[in-house]
């Protein structure tokens, strides 16, 4: 898809079919739409669309009038969201070329530049008869003659969208496809494309390391595990002081291991990795746009199988700070990479960390699908992921980590256990967890389970990964101040 500005006259613009967005009481001032209106056809409640032909006075062959809702509650998320419907509804209505009609302002065109690219996007790159796949070839942004520049606001939705996609592409390979090797290779390939550092370190090094809890994980299988390491720096130094440390959980499947899952959805195991995919659409991002704060990505990537060598509960393991871990359920897998991860970036140099995970299906129990569960140990780290999830129209809710939490992890013949003994808090336990490795390093963990798939397409998105987090990621780079 192709994705310009256009400043034209709405009316002369020749286009398979030009959108226009009408808020609820706001009627716009196109007086071929009223007997719609007074038809009851066009009343501008949010995703209502009507598609109206050869609409007089304009070029356009077709105009979709796509309802924007209330207007108190209209912004540049609901936009991003509103595009990506249009551009999955008219998709199945040969339309090679679209045109949207939106106030020249760059939050709006960033929002249905990444809008579109995300609803044009399918997963469907592993289907031998694509013939049904249909794409826009051609996204025109009619902003007006006057107005501000904005084509660095429609080359950063560009760049987001694009992304996201990479990240979705990713995250959704099948399982004999995608291991800790292959997801290593496509970071490779994106980093010198984008001009990034790569660095992957293999089971040897990782031993040399003593990262035993992540390589203890990956003892049930044969495709042997990578810690991914993604390196961006900014062209002028000195700028800012801090080292931002991006963590990504990169299980490319979960069976459980020993404490194997139910055969139920086991497929959607694949999706263990959505953390690592998301934080790897981000630092293809970041590249691209040059953030002034030093950035290093690391994703532990291993696959968690029943092997016969496989990590048993009751084992105990030595992670890279030293400390003892009792494996109590090999179902309790992310942690255990994430803090040989996490305590391997306070080795490099990162100063403030974010890690994003398929943690827990406690998270999802407590907020659903809709929220990703934020937690921290530096509230004013907190508050900067808060914000940045804010502008970016991604939602987090923050949760606690209280120092309860961490009492019930205790182990009688280790430094700490993998999972509570009870059944409650299972989201806050795992934080804990982490936290124990973080610690004294400001740091948000963000536990995606619920929020990093959708079971069914959507209006605006395809079934599938989401890349949830990787706004807020970029955003929280680009506008870092210390």
């Amino acid at each position: 898809m192709k994705i310009t500005l256009d400043r034209r006259p709405l009316h002369e613009i020749d286009t398979d079919v030009l959108v226009v967005f009408e808020l609820e009481g706001k009627p716009l001032e196109i007086t071929a739409l009223q007997e719609f209106r007074d038809a009851g056809e066009i009343t501008g409640k949010s995703g209502e669309l009507t598609l109206l032909h050869r609409v007089p006075g304009f070029a356009a062959k077709r105009v979709l009038v796509a309802g924007a809702g209330k207007p108190e509650k209209f912004d540049a998320a609901v936009l991003r969201g509103l595009a990506g419907v249009v551009v999955r509804h008219l998709k199945t209505r040969a339309a090679g070329s679209v045109a949207f009609a939106i106030e020249p302002a760059a939050g709006l065109v960033m929002a249905v530049a990444e809008g579109a690219l995300l609803g044009d996007f399918e997963l469907d790159h592993f289907k031998s008869d694509r013939s049904g796949s249909k794409n826009i070839e051609t996204v025109v942004l009619a902003v007006g003659a006057e107005g501000q520049p904005l084509e660095a606001a429609l080359e950063r939705g560009v760049v987001l969208g694009e992304a996201s996609n990479f990240a979705r592409q990713v995250a959704n390979e099948p399982p004999n496809v995608q291991n800790p090797m292959r997801l290593a290779e496509h970071a490779r390939t994106m980093a010198t494309a984008a001009g990034l550092g790569c660095e992957v370190l293999d089971q040897k090094k990782m031993e040399e390391l003593g990262m035993g809890a992540l390589l203890g994980v990956a003892m049930g299988s044969d495709a042997p595990p990578a810690l991914i390491i993604l390196r961006y720096q900014p062209a002028v130094k000195g700028k800012s002081s801090a080292h931002l440390g991006l963590v990504g959980k990169g299980v490319t499947f979960d069976t459980g291991g020993i404490s194997i899952k139910p055969a139920e959805n086991m497929d959607k195991m694949k999706y263990d990795m959505c953390g690592g995919a998301a934080v790897l659409g981000a630092m293809q991002a970041i590249a691209r746009l040059k953030p002034p704060i030093a950035v290093t990505a690391l994703i532990p990537a291993v696959e968690n199988m029943p092997g016969s060598r496989a990590q048993r509960p009751g084992d105990i393991v030595k992670t890279l700070s030293g400390k003892t871990v009792e494996v109590l359920n090999t179902d309790a897998e992310g942690r255990l990479i994430l803090c040989d991860a996490i305590t391997y970036a306070k080795q490099l140099g990162c100063t403030h960390l974010v890690d994003a995970a398929t943690l827990t299906g406690a998270i999802a129990v407590a907020l659903g699908v809709l929220y990703t569960g934020a937690f921290s140990n530096d509230s004013g780290m907190l508050d900067r992921v808060l914000h940045a999830a804010r502008e970016e129209g991604e939602k987090l809710w923050h949760m606690p980590v209280d120092e309860e939490y961490r009492e019930m992890m205790k182990s009688a013949f280790a430094d700490i256990a993998n999972i509570s003994g009870g059944r409650y808090g299972g989201a806050s336990t795992a934080a804990a967890f982490l936290k124990e490795f973080a610690d004294p390093t400001p740091w948000v963990h963000l536990d995606i389970a619920g929020t990093a798939w959708v079971e069914e397409p959507k209006p605006h998105l395809a079934k599938g990964p989401t890349a949830v987090g990787l706004r807020t990621f970029v955003h929280l780079a680009e506008h870092w101040r210390d």
